[in-house]
C-alpha cells in the first residue's frame, strides 16, 4: 500500500473512531437512564462500546474505499457519509444528555434514512463499501426498536 493510501486509510478510520470516542465520553448514560424500564432484548451495557467500535471501523474502511475511487459521484457519497455521521453523533446527547427520548426516536429514523441513502450511493461506487455498512444499518434498526420500546415502557 502506498504511503499516501496508508495516510488516507488512517484518517478515514480516525474520523469516525475519534468522534465516536469523544461523543461517547461526553454523553454517557446518566443515572436517570439506569432507572428507566428497558425491553427484554436490551443488550448488556458492555456490548455497546464493542459494537460501536466495530461499526465505526467499518464506516472508516467504507469511506476509504469511496475516497480512493475515481468515481465522479464520490464526493457526493462522502458528503452523505459526513451528514449521516453528524446525525449519528448527535443522537447520543439527544437521548442520554437531554433525555429527549421521543425526539431521539425520530432522530434515529432520520439516521436510518440517511444510512440507506449512503449505502445506495456507496453501492454505485463500490459494492464492498456498501456491504460493509449493512451491519450498521441492522444495528440502527435494533437501536430504533430499543429507543421506541424505552419511550413506550416509560410513559
Amino acid at each position: 500500500m502506498h504511503r499516501k493510501n496508508k495516510k488516507a486509510l488512517a484518517i478515514s478510520l480516525a474520523i469516525p473512531l475519534g468522534l465516536g470516542l469523544i461523543v461517547g465520553f461526553l454523553a454517557r448514560p446518566s443515572a436517570a437512564y439506569e432507572l428507566l424500564e428497558k425491553p427484554f432484548f436490551t443488550p448488556p451495557a458492555y456490548i455497546f462500546p464493542i459494537a460501536w467500535t466495530i461499526l465505526y471501523l467499518l464506516m472508516g474502511i467504507s469511506s476509504y474505499f469511496i475516497y480512493k475511487s475515481n468515481h465522479p459521484k464520490r464526493y457526493s457519497a462522502l458528503m452523505t457519509y459526513a451528514v449521516q455521521l453528524v446525525v449519528n453523533l448527535l443522537w447520543t446527547p439527544i437521548f442520554f444528555t437531554l433525555n429527549l427520548r421521543l425526539v431521539a426516536f425520530f432522530w434515529i429514523l432520520l439516521l436510518i434514512y440517511l444510512v440507506v441513502k449512503m449505502i445506495l450511493e456507496f453501492y454505485r461506487i463500490s459494492s464492498k463499501a456498501a456491504y460493509l455498512q449493512l451491519p450498521y444499518l441492522l444495528w440502527l434498526i435494533l437501536a430504533a426498536l430499543l429507543n421506541f420500546s424505552i419511550v413506550i415502557l416509560n410513559l
